[in-house]
């Protein structure tokens, strides 16, 4: 029995004792008394029913009948017709008492169910946002993935048409600038030739990255290992830039299923952005830690966080378009390449910034479940 109940029950136990302790002590020649008294029994019983519905009124409403007959019997006893009117106030009681919790009963009836019937509209309107949302992500990776496929037409084109004649085109200039000693105008020239051929090499490379498949079979991949791996390949560009690189790992033991090459690969476009993006005297932290999905899936989160330039609003939904950048050289593909590595491994890639505060971009990949 819960605390609210019991003490309703003493509630109205305590009222009815109350009022009839009144009939009793009062003496008879008071009736008007008596006939105040009389009526507040339509208190506990309206209360009983509105509190516990039909059940609760007609019990009080009994209880009130059984409390009330014996003043009437031993000391209005000889007083027909006063005797009569009480009688008649008995069953006025118990009418009001079923009548009241009834009306109580259907309406806390009819309570509860548009209770259920608001619960009901609000998962549905939940699902109905879900699904609204789900319908959006599926229309952005359409439109994503036929930007995919027409760029992956034009890497296939590109690769059969320039990647062969940059390769003829680069040792040939190899060849010629033999012929010359640094210093001479025509050695920078052909240097300069060379320098810009390996630049639209990196690009065709990078358009191949875009439409090339992710490889089908995936191994145990350590991800303090590559992420070590990474830092170490970036140390001297970090130090030259005057940056501090800090890796910092709470999930030393993480494995992921993947390809190291790709996940390396995805790691260092990361961090070389967020290089490029900091200066002098910046940091760039590289963290590791473990959480769970509501699916109570593990998943690797690592964060990248510079004290860079930041990204302003109009900016950032444009960062992982293909093509689009703010570099002078730059291709535009990096982000869109990490992207499509993160998601291929069923992870995620999600960016936090502000303008003069940094960026942080965080990356979340599922926990290789070993027994």
């Amino acid at each position: 029995m819960k605390k609210q109940t019991i003490i309703r029950v003493l509630l109205l136990t305590l009222f009815i004792t109350a009022i009839s302790m009144l009939h009793y002590l009062t003496p008879l020649h008071l009736h008007y008394l008596h006939d105040i008294f009389q009526r507040l029994y339509y208190l506990p019983i309206i209360l009983s029913a509105i509190w516990f519905g039909l059940r609760g009124g007609l019990a009080c409403s009994l209880a009130v009948s059984i409390v009330y007959a014996p003043h009437i019997l031993f000391q209005w006893g000889g007083h027909m017709t006063l005797e009569l009117e009480k009688y008649l106030e008995i069953v006025l009681y118990n009418v009001v008492g079923g009548v009241t919790g009834l009306l109580a009963q259907r309406e806390r009836e009819r309570s509860v169910e548009l209770q259920k019937t608001a619960d009901g509209l609000e998962i549905s309107y939940k699902k109905l946002q879900e699904q609204s949302e789900q319908i959006l992500t599926i229309e952005e990776n359409l439109r994503r993935a036929e930007k995919l496929s027409t760029l992956g037409e034009m890497a296939a084109v590109l690769a059969h048409e320039i990647r062969n004649p940059l390769g003829s085109i680069r040792g040939t200039a190899e060849i010629l600038r033999d012929d010359y000693k640094p210093g001479d105008p025509k050695y920078e020239f052909i240097d300069i030739q060379i320098r810009e051929t390996e630049r639209l090499n990196r690009v065709v490379e990078d358009f191949l990255r875009m439409a090339r498949p992710l490889p089908t079979e995936m191994v145990r991949c350590r991800i303090q290992s590559e992420l070590e791996t990474v830092v170490q390949l970036v140390a001297n560009d970090a130090r030259e830039r005057r940056v501090s690189l800090t890796l910092e790992s709470s999930a030393v033991d993480t494995v992921v299923k993947g390809d190291s090459d790709k996940l390396r690969q995805a790691f260092l476009n990361i961090v070389i952005n967020s290089l490029q993006a900091t200066s002098e005297d910046g940091r760039l932290t590289i963290t590791t830690s473990l959480s769970r999905t509501e699916d109570a899936v593990g998943m690797c989160e690592i964060r990248f966080c510079d004290t860079g330039t930041g990204i302003d609003a109009a900016t950032m939904p444009k960062i992982f378009e293909p093509f689009y950048t703010t570099k002078s050289d730059g291709t535009g593909l990096g982000l869109a390449i990490t992207r499509k590595i993160i998601e291929g491994h069923g992870g995620t890639l999600h960016v936090e910034s502000a303008v003069g505060q940094g960026t942080t971009i965080v990356v979340k990949l599922p926990v290789l479940q070993e027994r």
